[in-house]
């Protein structure tokens, strides 16, 4: 038990700083490559963004110890604890000190995710067992709320911006879980099984996109308005779509209950301190800064190099 928890916060810790890395290199891209490939096209050859990935690697790596030594229901909520440390770090990078606002958003997301994790604690189900109707309910329902979502977005200004693309974001990353334990499960049946599902092929699809929504989300505004959001939909849309496809179950009962409903409501309270907070939407506005100077200095050494050229 003593190495779940050490790996697990070793993970959160490592998961943080990859985040903190990725949303300082996407903050230096134009606003024009937001939910463009030319987003990652250009990220992919930035080696603090690297840095990130090789980062959020290492974290999963550590996730991986940690479920070998304990179980699931202990090490997610350890996890979470990757917005203590990246909320923080991010706003010292940027020269600022967070308020008890700031500090109040932070811990209620942070605790309100582990409280509905620890309790809820879905567990069984069978990825074999899902229907195509249940697949093509579930493809209907993610498509419409990115949609609405990536709409909101371009409504909303400053820091919300960025929350509903992580909104987008989080709510592919968790069906992306669903489809790879629908492939995992095709994989026991061998490699040919697993490449004649459709499933493998929209898994590869929802990695891309996610990656692509969640480096647009941290180039929209501060990490804390973008991870906290991503952190709390990723594993609510999987844990739903994993009851409504799998079969999975949660524990119930009001005690249970109301101790998750206390949490996912923290975790609200929690995104709604941070997104109408002026010192996040202060970062916003230093992220921005950073944005513009990356977008200057690209092209100056681009002209740098046409003049050399001549």
């Amino acid at each position: 038990m003593p190495v779940a928890v050490l790996a697990s916060l070793a993970a959160g810790v490592c998961f943080a700083v990859a985040g903190v890395l990725q949303q300082w290199a996407a903050a230096a891209r134009p606003d024009a490559e937001a939910l463009s490939l030319r987003l990652l096209t250009h990220l992919v050859r930035d080696r603090l963004w690297l840095c990130g990935i090789g980062l959020a690697v290492l974290a999963y790596g550590f996730q991986s110890l940690a479920l070998a030594f304990g179980p699931l229901s202990l090490v997610q909520p350890l996890i979470v604890a990757e917005l203590i440390f990246a909320v923080p770090l991010s706003a010292r990078l940027h020269r600022m000190r967070l308020g008890r606002r700031e500090w109040f958003g932070t811990l209620a997301v942070a605790a309100g995710l582990a409280l509905a994790l620890a309790s809820a604690r879905p567990h069984g189900g069978r990825p074999g067992a899902a229907g195509a109707l249940s697949w093509l309910l579930l493809v209907g329902a993610v498509a419409a709320l990115v949609c609405g979502a990536l709409a909101a977005a371009r409504a909303l200004p400053g820091p919300w911006r960025a929350s509903a693309t992580a909104l987008a974001a989080g709510a592919v990353m968790g069906t992306q879980s669903v489809l790879l334990a629908a492939t995992v499960d095709r994989l026991r049946h061998g490699l040919d099984a697993a490449l004649a599902a459709w499933q493998t092929y929209a898994l590869v699809v929802a990695s891309v996109g996610g990656l692509l929504l969640i480096q647009s989300a941290f180039q929209q505004g501060p990490l804390a308005a973008s991870m906290t959001v991503l952190d709390a939909t990723e594993p609510v849309v999987a844990v739903t779509v994993g009851m409504a496809v799998f079969g999975e179950t949660v524990h119930a009962g009001w005690p249970v209950s109301t101790v998750t409903a206390l949490g996912l409501a923290l975790v609200g309270a929690g995104i709604v301190s941070l997104d109408s907070s002026p010192v996040i939407a202060a970062l916003h506005g230093r992220g921005a800064g950073v944005g513009q100077a990356g977008a200057e200095r690209g092209e100056g050494e681009a002209k740098g190099r046409t003049d050399e050229g001549r």
